[in-house]
């Protein structure tokens, strides 16, 4: 649910709205006058909902009346309420659907001619991005890493070279050799963190640190959405998942490391397949979003835009009485 004040940051009427609002809890009254600008929390409308046990009975003539009248302004709040809600969904969706084109409007001011990047698997954005810049009459290289073992840079290359960008595919291993050829890494994130670390596709670290190591600037493109306002040493922060040993093995093949003639089916070998690379903010220099671009250690600034710190709130009070 914090995910859904993502949107409505650029929401001018939540704000004008809120005069109509005849009762404010202490905590809107306090989180207005924390900041003017900053847009409503989910938690400050959640509480501005009139709660129902503190309504106090009337014996008076017009006790019915007033009911009435108390039921219907809830009734009205909580329309209201599910509006705003839908219209945020709307928002961010339209936000998800838009983000690759501003992220790759700002391709030219990063791109040069004759220069080599290095990307890794297969990202739409870095896709979009590399494309608008040949469309700005860019000449360069693209490297592309394969990505195994699901080799995704595959799909990339073909993507690229339809587009009619020169294009070289590598190994994921020739990274190192080639680092010292790129003028720029420009890779996709699955997630990026409130301390400016990325959850990335699994071996964007160890390009990362031949980038750092050549000193090559390792761009990472993001939209807003994958904004996390959480920390990596959060509990709740999954940094990793595996899949499936399938994609490294054929079990007929390697039927034979399989230990099931003692009868304990324990087996000899033991496959490790991880998803997601961690790339702490150190190795990044710089992030770009469909709001522009920014450094590593702005990024807790620009999460807090987009996140509530009384939502994050809520959700570990939520957690605790569960």
């Amino acid at each position: 649910m914090a995910g859904l004040n993502l949107s409505a940051v650029s929401d001018d009427d939540d704000d004008n709205d809120q005069d109509d609002h005849p009762v404010l809890s202490a905590a809107a009254v306090a989180a207005a006058a924390r900041s003017t600008l900053r847009p409503p929390s989910l938690q400050t409308l959640l509480e501005d909902m009139p709660d129902p046990a503190a309504v106090p009975h009337t014996s008076s003539s017009g006790g019915d009346s007033e009911e009435k009248s108390k039921s219907a302004d809830k009734s009205s709040r909580s329309r209201k309420l599910k509006h705003d809600v839908i219209e945020a969904v709307n928002e961010l969706i339209e936000d998800i659907d838009t983000c690759h084109e501003q992220i790759a409007e700002q391709a030219v001011e990063h791109i040069h001619h004759n220069e080599v990047i290095l990307t890794l698997g297969s990202s739409r954005t870095v896709l979009e991005f590399l494309y608008a810049a040949k469309e700005k009459k860019r000449s360069f290289r693209v490297f592309v890493a394969e990505g195994a073992p699901r080799y995704q840079g595959h799909l990339l290359a073909k993507e690229l070279v339809a587009r009619g960008l020169q294009t070289t595919l590598i190994t994921d291993s020739a990274v190192f050799a080639m680092i010292s050829r790129v003028n720029m890494v420009i890779v996709g994130a699955h997630a990026v963190m409130a301390n400016g670390g990325v959850i990335a596709p699994v071996g964007l670290n160890m390009v990362a640190l031949a980038a750092q190591r050549h000193a090559v600037p390792f761009v990472v493109l993001a939209g807003s959405h994958k904004l996390c306002p959480l920390y990596p040493h959060n509990p709740e922060v999954l940094l990793n998942e595996l899949r499936s040993p399938s994609e490294l093995l054929d079990f007929g093949e390697f039927s034979d490391c399989m230990d099931f003639g003692s009868g304990s089916g324990s087996p000899l070998i033991h496959v490790v397949n991880p998803t997601f690379d961690y790339v702490p903010p150190k190795l990044v220099s710089l992030f770009i979003t469909d709001t522009g671009g920014h450094n590593p250690s702005y990024m807790y600034r620009l999460i807090a835009d987009y996140y509530s710190a009384d939502d994050l709130v809520l959700q570990r009070k939520a957690a605790a009485s569960n």
